[in-house]
């Protein structure tokens, strides 16, 4: 598929036109953002990789590598016609040199070729020794023939250097990735959640304090989320999609705890509901033992542990417990630690131990 620019040619001579041959499609692109800045040209179009994939240049014998590139081109010289006249090739991976060659002959001349460095593929380690040689030819090829090398790195720059060639430096780009504020004003509270994220969680809280805090707020949400039971629920739909969440899924109880190593604060998510107010939930201790409090809404039972908890009552309480808790966790509480670690079975147990005694029960305890 073609990608014109956003406005058509104007009148007069044939247009003449500068031609990116993708390697991948647009969306998937790494070098995307390059692709788009010079689409905004009129005179730019991207052409997307064909059926037959550029992989099979290096697998094909070159003779019938050359004579399906002479097909691809026409066709594709055809198709841009209505457009004007390719005048500038520009590929991205000598895979792809035996096709710009073929459109260069196809639109006759004056053509030439742009050769866009962004690696070094003729050394991937992916690539078997008979696709690395013919990935060094072929990378030979289209740097003694393109008119303009550009490179994204110094050490591209120097080994074309080197082969007598003179490169021009264009590093990478990176527009669309996300760059929020790295230091608003409060500082950013990395919070987590532990457990299942199913019908007990309060989605209307959560998205509620996601929204407030903004990029003041990291959510990383550890565990399984069962979206069957929060279909149609649309403050589950908004979270699911909400950059300030991230969802990490099921992870061992080992990869659980280094992650809250990096959060300032534990959360438990819960909405108030009967089952929910008698519950004394595991993930308040497992915070504790990491000198982590855990921010909760009002419920009964979370109280059993007062020490480990901040209790509030509406979400501007829970949120504003989460902001004053941004950069705790470069001071763990090792108080609260130091108390979570005597949270024992052992200890826990002493009223069951007392009563086996009681009952008359041998309570000597196992050897070996």
């Amino acid at each position: 598929m073609a990608y014109p620019s956003p406005a058509a040619p104007g009148a007069g001579d044939e247009p003449q036109l500068a031609v990116l041959l993708l390697p991948r499609p647009l969306e998937r692109f790494i070098l995307r953002e390059h692709a788009e800045d010079l689409l905004r040209a009129e005179g730019v179009v991207a052409v997307d990789p064909a059926r037959v994939p550029y992989g099979a240049y290096g697998r094909l014998p070159e003779l019938a590598g050359d004579a399906l590139a002479d097909r691809q081109a026409k066709r594709l010289v055809r198709a841009l016609r209505r457009r004007g006249r390719p005048r500038v090739v520009v590929i991205f991976h000598p895979l792809q040199y035996p096709l710009a060659r073929a459109v260069l002959v196809a639109a006759g001349e004056p053509a030439e070729l742009w050769y866009g460095r962004w690696d070094r593929y003729e050394a991937a380690l992916d690539a078997t020794p008979k696709l690395r040689a013919r990935l060094e030819e072929l990378h030979e090829q289209a740097a003694q023939r393109s008119a303009l090398t550009f490179v994204a790195s110094e050490e591209l720059a120097r080994l074309e250097r080197d082969a007598g060639r003179r490169p021009v430096l264009v590093p990478l780009a990176a527009d669309d990735f996300p760059a929020p504020d790295p230091a608003p004003p409060g500082g950013v509270t990395v919070a987590v959640s532990l457990g299942h994220h199913d019908h007990r969680t309060d989605w209307a809280l959560l998205r509620d304090v996601a929204d407030r805090l903004g990029d003041r707020l990291v959510l990383l949400v550890v565990g399984e989320r069962h979206d069957d039971e929060a279909a149609g629920d649309e403050d589950f739909a908004a979270l699911a999609a909400h950059p300030s969440v991230v969802w990490l899924g099921r992870r061992s109880d080992e990869e659980a705890a280094r992650i809250v190593q990096v959060a300032d604060v534990g959360i438990l998510p819960f909405r108030r509901h009967p089952f929910n107010e008698a519950g004394l939930p595991y993930r308040i201790l497992k915070f504790a033992r990491l000198g982590r409090r855990t921010i909760t809404p009002d419920l009964a039972g979370v109280r059993t542990w007062e020490r480990a908890v901040v209790v509030t009552r509406t979400a501007e309480e829970f949120a504003g417990a989460l902001a004053e808790h941004a950069g705790a966790r470069g001071r763990p509480d090792l108080g609260l630690r130091a108390w979570a670690l005597a949270q024992t079975a052992r200890q826990q147990d002493a009223p069951l131990w007392q009563r086996l005694r009681e009952a008359g029960i041998d309570v000597r305890v196992r050897r070996g």
